[in-house]
């Protein structure tokens, strides 16, 4: 199977509103999760649609400027996350100069309501990666730094978060548990592998792992791999069970 890429483009065709929108590998996944990349003239100004029924993520991976909403102003000066409260606080992005966001729509079934109900993250959600949490995994290579920004059971069954490298990255055994897509952000020149096939990254690019499959990100010496990891637990209600407690 071909890598599924979605390159980011040197020419965007704005509206008469400085905005420019398009969804990113359309029909590659059917689990109930869309993804948009939206371009904002600077100066510009946008106001997602809301759902009551559905998670919204953004990911602000270029450019400056800010989000409110009713409860808040939040400043985008580096890679920053935000969540919506559903349909309860509208919210508005404004662009100081250009700028680039994807926007992800997750429906929630069940199961991602059941976990919902019991324990979520805060709405509205908002993080920049220098406010997250820096972890180690033996997957990662020497001088990879990662980080967690939303874990899984924080908003049903997605799971966030950003690794950045320089000469060196990522080299996983694929998992069956969650299906994965990858932000190349910052200054991203960097390999991904997907099973046997190996392209050429570059920042801007949006890129789908299925579930299962092994996969690499990682940059020759002096380049940088710089990339968001988003990932949906595949097997819905399985995500609810909680081990048994372990008997002293």
């Amino acid at each position: 199977m071909a890598i599924q890429i979605d390159r980011r483009s040197s020419n965007i065709e704005y509206d008469a509103n400085g905005i420019a929108v398009s969804e990113l590998l359309p029909g590659s996944y059917d689990g109930g999760i869309r993804n948009y990349r939206y371009n904002l003239k600077a100066g510009s100004e946008y106001s997602p649609k809301l759902y009551g029924d559905k998670t919204v993520i953004l990911f602000f991976g270029k450019g400056r400027g800010y989000v409110t909403d009713e409860k808040d102003a939040y400043h985008v000066e580096e890679l920053s996350f935000y969540a919506p409260e559903f349909d309860k606080t509208p919210y508005t992005v404004h662009a100081i100069d250009d700028m680039e966001f994807v926007l992800s729509i997750v429906d929630m079934n069940e199961w991602d309501w059941q976990v919902y109900n019991a324990s979520h993250a805060r709405l509205p959600f908002f993080r920049t990666i220098s406010k997250c949490s820096i972890y180690d995994q033996d997957c990662k290579g020497p001088g990879t730094s990662s980080w967690n920004v939303l874990q899984g059971r924080q908003l049903g069954r997605i799971m966030i978060g950003a690794v950045r490298a320089v000469g060196s990255g990522t080299r996983e055994k694929g998992h069956a548990a969650v299906h994965q897509w990858n932000y190349c952000v910052g200054n991203s020149d960097f390999n991904l592998t997907v099973g046997d096939e190996t392209i050429s990254t570059k920042a801007g690019d949006w890129s789908f792992v299925p579930a299962g499959e092994d996969h690499a990100l990682v940059s020759d010496e002096g380049k940088e791999a710089y990339y968001v990891w988003y990932e949906h637990y595949a097997k819905e209600k399985d995500f609810i069970v909680k081990p048994a407690p372990k008997h002293k």
